[in-house]
């Protein structure tokens, strides 16, 4: 189901809650709003329309953020890894794609002919295997702390969520992009989806869970979108 609002799309999805929540995400301010199974769709459309200028002002946030460029993996532009800024230094080889830290800078070894797509696919894989090793050595942790196991976990490119949890097979899903974030980024959303193992809603159990494990959480969160998460 999807309603507009001044022009604004605002998808809905009915789910297993007892309390409306509305998202405006990132990075383009996608709006979506989840419901009880049982509420009305004219229940939930006056809800969506009286929260119109709520939903406005924050669209509006998104749209008047300068949009990142298509990335072309040139010397010069900038690489965020655990959230320190290096600037791309690219030089040319014959043997395998290497990404190696030097001071501020990231160095950049490709093949001369190769495209943008390609380069971005390698540091893509590069940021993977930075994402899953701090992950093994982070997740044990945090399931000791909070006596809580997944049963398995991945990582994959995601545009809105920093993190998923299927509590019906207990696997984690974390966002590639965690390895240009600060490192308690990661614990965050490592935290944030061991919980769902036990609680599916972000209630107030939820975040008194949260308050319990990590009470500066809120500022971390802020780093991330500073939107819901």
């Amino acid at each position: 189901m999807q309603i507009m609002i001044s022009g604004i799309p605002v998808e809905v999805c009915k789910k297993d809650i007892k309390n409306m929540h509305l998202y405006v995400k990132p990075p383009n301010g996608k709006v979506s709003v989840s419901a009880p199974l049982n509420m009305s769709d004219e229940a939930i459309e006056r809800f969506v329309r009286s929260k119109s200028s709520w939903i406005k002002k924050h669209v509006n946030k998104f749209e008047g953020q300068p949009h990142k460029s298509q990335r072309e993996y040139v010397s010069g532009e900038t690489l965020y890894v655990w959230g320190k800024q290096y600037f791309l230094q690219v030089q040319y080889g014959t043997g395998k794609n290497m990404l190696v830290l030097s001071g501020d800078k990231a160095i950049l070894t490709v093949r001369k002919g190769s495209t943008a797509k390609q380069r971005d696919n390698f540091v893509k894989e590069w940021y993977r295997e930075l994402l899953k090793r701090e992950v093994a050595r982070l997740l044990p942790k945090w399931e000791e702390l909070t006596r809580l196991n997944c049963d398995s976990w991945q990582t994959k490119y995601m545009k809105t969520r920093w993190g998923t949890c299927n509590t019906v097979t207990r696997k984690i899903w974390l966002n590639l992009q965690l390895a240009q974030k600060n490192p308690e980024c990661l614990e965050y959303v490592i935290l944030h989806e061991l919980l769902h193992l036990i609680e599916k809603n972000h209630n107030a159990r939820f975040l008194s869970l949260m308050d319990t494990y990590m009470p500066y959480w809120r500022q971390i969160k802020r780093q991330l979108n500073g939107q819901d998460y």
